[in-house]
């Protein structure tokens, strides 16, 4: 994916990957900015479901306003390819920060209040 361009989101960084999806750094040419595209695993998209509940984590993530929560800028298709567009955030990834542990109450209120 390094390199190609989906719609107006030049690939340049592959910076996660999960059962959900991966995660792609990418540049927002026609705003000349950095943003993040999360893009559904094939496998998953060929499931009604699965692209159902794809849709409803944009839809909940776009309807909060929270510094601690990245802005989603919109679902996309091009040809087989399903993805979210969305803010990038400079920082550690939540797999890092919960190190595979739950939060305790003072971490995850830190963060909420933040």
């Amino acid at each position: 994916m390094l390199g190609q361009l989906l719609l107006h989101y030049r690939v340049v960084e592959k910076i996660g990957e999960g059962g959900q999806g991966t995660v792609y750094k990418v540049i927002d040419t026609s705003l000349d900015r950095p943003a993040v595209i999360k893009v559904i695993p094939p496998d998953l998209t060929d499931s009604a479901a699965n692209l159902l509940r794809f849709e409803r984590e944009a839809k909940l993530a776009s309807s909060l306003d929270h510094p601690n929560i990245c802005t989603i800028f919109g679902l996309h298709k091009v040809g087989d390819i399903h993805f979210m567009a969305m803010q990038y955030i400079e920082g550690r990834n939540v797999r890092d920060l919960v190190g595979g542990r739950p939060l305790d109450l003072r971490q995850a209120l830190s963060i909420t209040l933040k």
